[in-house]
């Protein structure tokens, strides 16, 4: 089992990153909320979480720290909801938003994430509920937008999140015209477009 890596990014996208370590080069599915820590450094440490699909091929999730893997793993528990529906979890909330909206039994923020139901939202609520730990419950985001490249890289970041190119591209002009001029945060594009599926 793999714990963490540490190296160097070799390539990075607001959804995927290429770790070198010893020579080798690990591809890492990584949330948006990672992505913002570590878009700036060129040497890393991810914690890694393997996710196994039928075919026994293991996917690797790479983490900024051991809270967000721990969130991911209780996440993973819970039936219906697999590796790429945790990750886009964490990349549409932050954990404190996750964990308030699981504590305060909020359905309806959960529900508001790509590819999660009312039931699966139940779900999770009923299985993780009181189990949080040591995630807080904070519930307030704000949100911005950028326009020239960030929008580019948001785009790019939904697709390989799995969104067919056309609706990525009618969500994030909507997020961009509801948030007006923004700032220079991806991640942030990225989250308000994911609203709009």
């Amino acid at each position: 089992m793999i714990n963490y890596i540490k190296g160097y990014l070799t390539s990075k996208n607001p959804a995927h990153v290429v770790v070198e370590a010893g020579g080798v080069g690990y591809g890492l599915f990584i949330s948006l909320n990672t992505f913002s820590k570590i878009a700036e450094q060129k040497e890393v440490q991810l914690f890694v979480e393997s996710v196994y699909i039928r075919d026994d091929n293991p996917k690797f999730y790479g983490f900024f720290d051991d809270e967000e893997r721990d969130l991911f793993r209780k996440l993973i528990s819970v039936s219906g909801v697999g590796g790429g529906s945790a990750l886009l979890m964490l990349s549409s909330l932050t954990a404190p938003e996750i964990a308030g909206a699981i504590n305060t039994a909020n359905v309806a923020m959960l529900k508001s994430i790509k590819g999660i139901g009312d039931k699966t939202a139940q779900r999770i609520v009923v299985d993780l509920k009181g189990k949080m730990g040591k995630h807080e419950g904070g519930i307030t985001q704000i949100l911005s937008t950028s326009y020239n490249k960030n929008r580019d890289e948001a785009l790019m970041a939904l697709i390989t999140l799995g969104f067919p190119k056309v609706s990525a591209e009618k969500a994030l002009e909507k997020a961009i015209k509801q948030q007006g001029t923004g700032t220079e945060n991806v991640e942030l594009l990225i989250k308000a477009a994911l609203k709009n599926f």
